[in-house]
């Protein structure tokens, strides 16, 4: 087994063992990509205070997430397409959140339905929606939720159009893969995940089909899914799906303050600083940099949580010490499915949690709840000074 000390060392392996179409899903961003790169990179502008001559004994990064007791403020993020990745990925990912004790969030584009990962795992986990046209499969997928006993909701606010993403295109991005000479070609030397797929009968979108109105197999998915989405979305059609959802409550996709305060005006429990990781408004600012404004606007009314561009435990611990009361990995956790399954998983919590760990401790910081700017040194104007 290959010595892992970082994310990017899973991020080589797993550009090895997936196939090109679904790697390239997730490392990529839209149009130019300058926000999915500066999400990570707008990181490296915040800078770490070091302490010494501290009691750095008996630490602890155990916290809560909308009331949730977690072992760190790290969620795994909802990724559509996760059991293409691996196969039965979400239940695999979902496995080693709940033995790792961090939150795992289904995407309701998911291969694994919410019925598969709730009969592998005993640990409630989130359910995250989009906001759809259709009711009455949005009222039945909320109540399939309640049934499997997930413990908040998550709304994805920022996908009534769909950016665009050039690979995905060039690539005929589908679940399962279309069969080209190209894709074939490719999977063909992938033998590892093809050895998966072929033992699994979880190939589609588990949540979709069978469920929507009219989707009864994966050749009827691709029109229900062009139709689906509401570009007339406002904040009374989310109001309607407070009403049909009544436990604890997240809104995904925030990156201005005043949408932060329309979602707290919602009755959110929290929101989430996301710009989908690059894959939707390209040249929007990055979520590390539009966070302060937004923490300024809503931050003690309530909890604000981060997500797109965290890859390692530092950026977590600045995400939390700039205020940020949790964190969420996407990419990092898929590269970790795709190179050694449940196990990476596993590996990328690991990780992130030692890095977080032993950078808190260096910062002179015992409890991952007492983080605040103290520790940072954030250049001015971190946020732009815009006309």
């Amino acid at each position: 087994m290959p010595v892992i000390t970082c994310i990017e060392d899973l991020r080589r392996i797993y550009e090895r063992r997936t196939p090109r179409m679904f790697y390239d899903y997730v490392e990529t961003g839209s149009w130019t990509e300058q926000t999915f790169r500066e999400n990570t990179c707008d990181f490296q502008d915040i800078y770490l205070r070091q302490r010494v001559a501290v009691d750095m004994s008996g630490r602890t990064t155990a916290s809560t997430m909308i009331g949730e007791e977690v072992a760190m403020p790290v969620a795994l993020a909802p990724v559509g397409l996760t059991g293409m990745q691996c196969a039965d990925g979400e239940i695999k990912a979902a496995r080693a959140a709940e033995k790792f004790g961090v939150p795992f969030t289904l995407s309701t584009m998911s291969i694994c339905s919410i019925e598969d990962v709730a009969a592998h795992t005993s640990r409630p986990f989130w359910m995250q929606v989009y906001t759809l046209k259709d009711s009455d499969f949005m009222q039945r997928l909320f109540d399939r939720a309640r049934e499997a006993k997930c413990s908040a909701a998550m709304i994805t606010v920022d996908l009534q159009v769909l950016g665009q993403r050039h690979k995905d295109l060039k690539n005929g991005l589908s679940a399962p893969p279309k069969l080209t000479a190209k894709s074939v070609a490719d999977m063909m030397t992938k033998v590892q995940w093809g050895l998966g797929m072929l033992g699994t009968k979880r190939r589609f979108f588990g949540n979709i089909v069978g469920h929507a109105k009219g989707v009864t197999d994966p050749s009827s998915l691709s029109s229900w899914t062009a139709e689906a989405f509401d570009e007339a979305l406002d904040w009374d059609r989310i109001r309607e799906f407070r009403k049909m959802w009544d436990g604890k409550l997240i809104i995904k996709g925030i990156m201005d303050p005043r949408d932060a305060r329309e979602a707290l005006n919602v009755g959110a429990d929290a929101i989430i600083v996301s710009n989908h990781g690059g894959r939707q408004l390209d040249g929007a600012l990055s979520a590390i940099r539009a966070l302060p404004a937004i923490l300024d606007a809503v931050g003690d009314k309530i909890e604000v949580h981060l997500d797109s561009g965290i890859r390692s435990g530092q950026d977590v611990l600045k995400a939390l010490a700039m205020g940020a009361r949790g964190t969420y990995i996407g990419r990092a956790f898929v590269y970790g499915l795709g190179a050694m399954g449940e196990e990476g998983v596993t590996k990328a919590l690991e990780v992130i949690h030692k890095e977080l760990d032993v950078s808190m401790a260096l910062c002179g910081r015992q409890d991952v709840k007492t983080l605040d700017r103290d520790i940072l040194m954030i250049p001015k104007g971190f946020e732009g000074d815009w006309t």
